[in-house]
């Protein structure tokens, strides 16, 4: 069923960042992971393009996912959860007049806002080597086509910075100063290695809110360590996101349910494991099916909803 707000996608998650309360958007890339997001209690998800490109295409995050592949799959997203969305809208798919289309695209799914990153195209995942970014004033382009192409002034632009990786933290700050002129909503400066160069790129942002990508949140990763949530809030930091927290979530479970199926393979003893799996009434809970049962009584015919759920009844 199709997710009911109170006030736009956009306003909600603007009006979050302008609280002062620090936001913690765990990363989804299918309608399980959405649901769980909001379910849990989280105010705010966002979609990882890595996680999305691996999830629906089977690829790396190389640059192989297309526009219309993204946004589609955004829009389902979008459409199953109340809670704002942000999505990764890659490099904008081109240069100033594609990235003016893209934030179109986006904005009518019915997301609350896009990261869009300063790499060239083909980009890559933030966090692989190999990186390579637009010049400054190419990245500014895009974000005043971006902010140009939105027709609802709450829609968030969140500009990504790829930067420190290639040309380090000076350069990198003279970006976000010149990005945030350029009327970006937010600053996101990917695999940022120190509480330094997090400190440094929020006073660069002037004040516009700072977001840091945590990864996987709850272990360690090779670039960005791990900083307790409250020292990225005295940092300055205004949200984190968990891009890849629950995709290696789904990943390690699905492995422990696929290795327990090969051993009753083998043995040919069932395994009863309600502690690797949930049941088919969280399942339903979970997507909503007793809301749409609701509305099978409300719109259907009486007769037409007793005979279908006495049939049913008589059968099990």
């Amino acid at each position: 069923m199709i997710a009911r707000r109170e006030i736009s996608a956009p306003a909600a998650f603007r009006a979050l960042l302008n609280s002062g309360e620090f936001l913690v958007s765990p990363g989804v890339y299918d309608g399980y992971s959405a649901r769980l997001v909001e379910a849990a209690g989280f105010k705010s998800a966002c979609t990882s393009g890595a996680a999305i490109a691996n999830a629906i295409l089977g690829v790396e995050d190389l640059g192989m996912m297309g526009l219309n592949e993204n946004v589609n799959h955004c829009r389902q997203l979008a459409r199953s959860i109340a809670i704002p969305l942000t999505c990764d809208a890659d490099n904008g798919y081109g240069n100033p007049m594609n990235v003016h289309y893209t934030v179109q695209m986006f904005e009518e799914a019915g997301v609350a806002g896009v990261n869009l990153e300063d790499q060239v195209s083909p980009k890559r995942c933030g966090h692989m080597p190999g990186k390579e970014v637009v010049s400054k004033e190419e990245m500014v382009k895009k974000i005043e086509a971006a902010c140009l192409a939105r027709r609802d002034d709450d829609f968030v632009i969140i500009a990504r910075t790829d930067a420190l990786a290639v040309e380090g933290i000076d350069a990198t700050l003279e970006r976000i100063r010149a990005y945030v002129a350029a009327g970006a909503d937010a600053i996101f400066p990917d695999a940022v290695k120190t509480e330094d160069q997090i400190a440094r790129v929020v006073e660069a942002a002037g004040g516009k809110p700072v977001s840091i990508n945590m990864g996987f949140g709850i272990r360690p990763r090779p670039t960005t360590p791990l900083i307790p949530l409250p020292r990225l809030k005295e940092l300055g930091v205004r949200r984190i996101s968990l891009p890849r927290m629950l995709p290696a979530a789904a990943i390690k479970a699905m492995q422990e349910a696929l290795s327990v199926m090969r051993g009753v393979m083998e043995t040919g003893i069932p395994a009863d494991r309600s502690d690797l799996l949930v049941g088919i009434d969280e399942i339903w809970n979970l997507m909503g099916f007793p809301a749409m049962q609701a509305l099978e009584k409300q719109l259907l015919t009486t007769d037409h909803y007793e005979t279908k759920y006495k049939a049913t009844a008589k059968a099990s």
